[in-house]
């Protein structure tokens, strides 16, 4: 039997309606289980203090489903990429302090290592030459292209 045969009998048969009654049995039960989900260890003073944090928690529950949705299509290597990311502070953060120190104790080049870098760059200046600015490339001309004999297609008339 092919899928167009199995819709037309489909089609054919009546549908038939569920019972009222059975719609609001059927919501009192899931409202049941769903309250009892939420608090079944509550005495009724505490559960009236959760219903004060009730706001908070669907809050929270909606942040997750928007987070676990944007995530959905891998969150293994999303979870990945922040385990690495948590890595790499904590490296950056233990090991901030020793850089300002190192450059604390670094002492500047003495004024005749100075000297001599610049008297090495002098010597070389006059054994290369100095280098020539590049000189600015003059636009080519352009080749002149045929004209159209060919009229605006609408006039102001």
């Amino acid at each position: 039997m092919n899928f167009d045969a199995f819709e037309q009998c489909l089609q054919r048969q009546p549908s038939r309606t569920i019972p009222s009654e059975w719609r609001a049995e059927m919501l009192s039960a899931a409202k049941a289980a769903s309250t009892a989900a939420h608090a079944p260890h509550l005495n009724p003073e505490h559960r009236r203090d959760a219903r004060r944090f009730q706001h908070g928690r669907s809050l929270l529950s909606t942040f997750n489903s928007q987070l676990s949705t944007l995530l959905w299509p891998s969150p293994a290597a999303w979870a990945g990429l922040a385990a690495i990311w948590v890595v790499i502070l904590v490296v950056n953060s233990t090991s901030g302090g020793g850089t300002k120190e190192l450059a604390r104790k670094i002492t500047p080049p003495a004024p005749e290592a100075i000297a001599a870098w610049k008297e090495q760059e002098r010597l070389l200046t006059e054994l290369i030459g100095r280098p020539e600015a590049p000189a600015a490339d003059r636009p080519k001309p352009v080749a002149p292209r045929p004209r159209s004999e060919r009229q605006n297609g609408f006039s102001l008339a």
